[in-house]
């Protein structure tokens, strides 16, 4: 009897396919101290995951499994970690949620297909729960809000929903609606299905009526929920007009929509630390995020033409997208890098293709095959070894030994590039070298090492001192980073005093400015002829080519780019990064023999250093946007402070009662400020001893401004 192969290869590929959309790729984000560690715990334990609760207060937490994580009581390194719920699986990382792990939350968002935002129900909007928020938006991560703490004095879910509005400026669509406040916290209304979810103090889950007495607010609310989503769905506003109200089904399916799209953001409420909303979180999750069937393919990116070729780089085939096809060629990123006792460590999201144990793989970026020797499921610091592993997932490799992070891995007679994350500018460096000169090369490896696994670390050479220098993204970014290198490479380490990273930007540029290059060593010689201009920009570097005719060949206009790039690494004040102008080549001129496109690199590089020797620039040094809380007595003395440090107060409010980190009680103030990053070194030791220990402080990047005494 013959087989039909066509109906089998059919069911197969659509028993794949119900799997792939039964994954969920998310993420966990918010400010310090808002809860997700904890959120992830609990939904850990409730989904079987984890036996035991794990708690931040007593270093238990299955994913902030690092000593310093345990010992800080902060996310230092995200982790990844893997449950099922309700038939799906869901692939889930929790990130840091300090503003100096920002660049771990920027990799891992990359890879991510939806994210749940916590928020205090006491605090609402914090400022780095803003700038996480940003950065899932710019790569259009869609999101659901989960508003924990409601069992805290002084939570308040309404007011919480109001500052995402104010401050994140989403459309909130609450489906919850508390019962009880504060201490009495003890469950929600579904608005959604019209029910009651209560837990008990063992954090067991009862489903039942809507009470009694919030029957007349829940009907108010449901309604406004409904017009609120037919504003926003076609479909929803045809049900809602035909029949005054919309069904649950399609209630839900708006909801979806409108999530997916980013025209609104569910929010839900809980308390993570009590075991309550953890469950209708995970459904509303599975409910309205998104699978890796329904997000956008990954866009693939071309070298930069600017870039020196790999040796026997591969070319960027498979132009255009890579979609969530196992039967597709394979095609994943590497967004994350580790050593662990098992082996170095690559996390990969696969967007198209199938991995197994075994394969040979191509690294697209430098042209290098690598073996996958083992596939891990991953859960924080343990690890399931698998056969396998499909389009949309998320997992651990063992085997590849030269995988940097950023890199897209693909198969060998399919090459694709995929568009890497970008990694954030340092602004602190300290100098690091070995207590005993016996360490000199363990160090070496290990800052080597270091900077691997964490792309915004930047190690280099002091030319003049020949010191080593290590830079970050803050005092604490590089606190844990050389104290990684004493725990685990068992070295210590002198470290120097802090020193922000500054940089060049042009203030007054020259015009007409010629270079030519002329070198004759024997063999064939080089030749550039430039004429360039210069002017002051906002912020960053363009270049543009006015050159007309063939004074300079197109080929050789993109190597001038690339020279200029090379020349702004260092400046004429100080060898700081240049920024803020606009190289403009104006004219040129080529020899039959001696031009190339190195020559003409050459010059550019050479010829744009002097062209800022004789331009006019400033120093700008990093600011950072200041949230200070404290307690109503110090705040004058705190205010003084800050002037001291060169403070430019924006904004200032007293007679708090729910803000903060002073436990939600009244008699707080809080003042916002841009401060030099400079003058806030040592900030928290001595924001501490003026407020008795019960001030805290928030900081974010704000870009840079000049700097008060010119150098040079």
């Amino acid at each position: 009897m013959r087989t039909d192969t066509t109906t089998i290869r059919t069911t197969t590929a659509a028993g794949t396919t119900a799997g792939i959309a039964a994954v969920r790729n998310l993420g966990i984000l918010a400010h310090v101290d808002a809860g997700k560690t904890t959120v992830t715990e609990r939904i850990l334990y409730l989904t079987g995951a984890t036996h035991k609760r794990g708690e931040v207060h007593t270093g238990t937490t299955v994913t902030d499994f690092d000593p310093q994580e345990r010992d800080r009581g902060i996310t230092i390194f995200a982790a990844a970690v893997s449950c099922a719920w309700a038939g799906h699986r869901i692939n889930l990382i929790d990130t840091p949620g300090h503003v100096d792990f920002a660049d771990e939350v920027e990799r891992c968002l990359r890879v991510l297909d939806g994210a749940v935002a916590v928020f205090d129900a006491v605090a609402g909007v914090e400022p780095q729960s803003e700038s996480v928020w940003r950065q899932a938006e710019r790569h259009g991560v869609p999101r659901i809000a989960f508003v924990n703490k409601l069992d805290r004095p002084g939570a308040d879910l309404d007011a919480a929903v109001a500052s995402i509005r104010e401050r994140l400026h989403p459309r909130p669509l609450a489906v919850h609606l508390p019962i009880g406040a504060e201490d009495a916290f003890t469950g929600v209304v579904d608005l959604v299905h019209h029910r009651a979810l209560i837990w008990d103090d063992e954090g067991t889950l009862a489903e039942g009526p809507v009470p009694a007495d919030l029957a007349d607010h829940t009907a108010a609310r449901r309604q406004a929920l409904e017009e609120a989503v037919a504003e926003l769905d076609p479909r929803a506003l045809e049900e809602y007009c035909t029949h005054g109200s919309l069904s649950p089904a399609t209630l839900a399916a708006a909801l979806r929509d409108l999530t997916r799209s980013g025209e609104a953001v569910v929010v839900l409420g809980g308390s993570a630390y009590r075991n309550r909303g953890i469950e209708p979180l995970l459904d509303a999750a599975v409910a309205y995020l998104p699978s890796p069937l329904d997000t956008p393919p990954a866009p693939s990116a071309s070298p930069a033409p600017s870039a020196p070729p790999a040796p026997s780089a591969p070319p960027a085939g498979r132009d255009g997208q890579c979609g969530a096809d196992p039967q597709q060629p394979l095609t994943a990123l590497a967004f994350k890098v580790s050593a662990a006792p098992t082996g170095r460590l690559t996390y990969l999201r696969l967007y198209s293709g199938t991995l197994r144990k075994g394969d040979t793989v191509l690294d697209a970026a430098t042209g290098r095959p690598e073996r996958i020797a083992r596939i891990l499921r991953v859960m924080a610091g343990r690890h399931t070894e698998i056969d396998h592993a499909l389009a949309g997932d998320i997992v651990a490799v063992i085997g590849p030994k030269t995988v940097r992070v950023g890199a897209t891995l693909c198969d060998p007679d399919h090459p694709v590039l995929l568009e890497a994350p970008v990694s954030a500018e340092p602004v602190v460096t300290v100098a690091v070298e070995a207590r005993r000169a016996a360490d000199t090369d363990k160090l070496t490896a290990a800052l080597a090492r270091l900077t691997e696994e964490d792309p915004s670390l930047r190690l280099a050479t002091d030319p003049d001192t020949g010191q080593r220098t290590l830079s970050g993204l803050g005092e604490l970014h590089l606190e844990v980073a050389v104290e990684k290198i004493r725990r685990e490479a068992g070295v210590e380490a002198v470290v120097g005093a802090p020193q922000v990273a500054l940089r060049e930007a042009l203030v007054e540029g020259v015009s007409n400015f010629t270079y030519r290059h002329a070198k004759q060593d024997g063999g064939a010689g080089q030749f550039a002829h430039l004429v360039l201009d210069l002017v002051p920009a906002v912020d960053g570097f363009t270049f543009t080519s006015a050159v007309t005719g063939a004074q300079v060949p197109r080929e050789y206009v993109q190597a001038v780019e690339a020279g200029c790039r090379d020349a702004l690494t260092e400046g004429p004040l100080g060898g700081h990064p240049v920024t803020g102008l606009t190289v403009t080549l104006t004219d040129g001129a080529t020899h039959p023999k001696d031009s190339s496109e190195l020559a003409f690199r050459t010059a550019a590089r050479l010829g744009l250093r002097e062209a800022l020797r004789v331009s006019r620039l400033h120093l700008l040094e990093p600011l950072a946007q200041v949230t200070v809380t404290v307690p109503e007595d110090a705040f004058g003395a705190v205010l003084g402070d800050l002037a001291a440090r060169r403070a430019t107060v924006q904004t200032t409010t007293t007679g708090h009662t729910g803000h903060g980190g002073n436990g939600g009680h009244g008699g707080t103030a809080q003042v916002e400020a841009l401060v030099p990053l400079a003058e806030l070194f040592g900030y928290a030791s001595r924001l501490r001893s003026r407020t008795q220990g019960r001030g805290t402080f928030t900081t974010r990047p704000a870009g840079y401004a000049p700097a008060p005494t010119p150098v040079g």
